[in-house]
């Protein structure tokens, strides 16, 4: 389950860069980085190991 996590955190993150590259999705793409961050926290504060 942890690495499905890592997994679309990595996506969401290559969207946020897209977004500010391609100027698309506006604010829906910084949304997705602000939970893809909470749960990059949430993984480092449980201390579990995705990969």
């Amino acid at each position: 389950m942890a690495r499905i996590l890592w997994i679309v955190l990595v996506v969401l993150v290559i969207l946020w860069l897209l977004g500010f590259l391609l100027k698309v999705g506006g604010a829906f793409i910084h949304v997705l980085l602000v939970i893809a961050l909470i749960v990059l926290i949430v993984n480092l504060v449980t201390g579990r190991r995705a990969l």
